[in-house]
């Protein structure tokens, strides 16, 4: 049985582990609720703890401070590639173009996660264009998440270099979509077109040789 990292100390079938579930997911609500009716900077933990009817000790059991909350799915995409790491029998990747390959149906799956609330990841984005403190942690989130695609790949059997270069480029496809998408609903078609263009990049340098 494995462990839910976002729900500490319980069993993901348990009672108790649907119980946390659904505490984490309050925090998560209130919090964008109230970072888009007042602003982020005029919502304190006291205030989100109040608003989704839990105690200050829940919400840091779950959460460092109220700039985690903004990053909740980004803890959901880590896990996400977390699981994908598990994933035993996949080849290890033979060159950068095959590894970034490996890597584009995850970022896929991770930029639907994203954009499945569309008004949570419009409400998001707002939030980042107007905070340059949240912006510096969705850069450092980023990097969390190249580091661990490029793990992914490492414990396939990929060579640590091609690994490291693919889930930098793997980021860069995902960053890339999240700033060409004008709405949630344009991110995957933005994500997969990125992909698209460095992979067919590769097989015209393949054909060029």
């Amino acid at each position: 049985m494995t462990h839910d990292p976002s729900v500490p100390g319980a069993p993901p079938d348990s009672l108790v582990a649907r119980k946390q579930r659904r505490a984490r997911q309050r925090i998560v609500e209130a919090a964008d609720e109230l970072f888009g009716e007042r602003g982020f900077e005029n919502v304190s933990v006291t205030d989100i703890a109040a608003h989704a009817e839990v105690g200050r000790t829940t919400f840091f059991r779950y959460f460092g401070d109220k700039t985690e909350v903004v990053f909740a799915k980004e803890r959901a995409m880590l896990d996400a590639v977390a699981r994908a790491r598990a994933d035993a029998g996949v080849a290890p990747a033979t060159d950068l173009r095959d590894a970034v390959e490996q890597l584009a149906p995850i970022v896929l799956d991770l930029c639907e996660r994203a954009a499945e609330d569309v008004d949570a990841y419009e409400r998001r984005a707002a939030l980042l264009e107007r905070h340059v403190e949240l912006r510096g942690r969705d850069a450092l989130k980023g990097r969390q998440i190249a580091a661990s695609l490029g793990e992914l790949l490492h414990d396939r059997g990929t060579p640590e270099p091609t690994a490291v270069l693919a889930g930098q480029v793997a980021l860069a496809c995902y960053e890339t979509a999240r700033r060409r998408a004008r709405t949630a609903a344009e991110l995957v078609r933005e994500c997969r077109a990125a992909f698209t263009e460095v992979l067919e990049l590769g097989e015209r340098r393949v054909a060029g040789r």
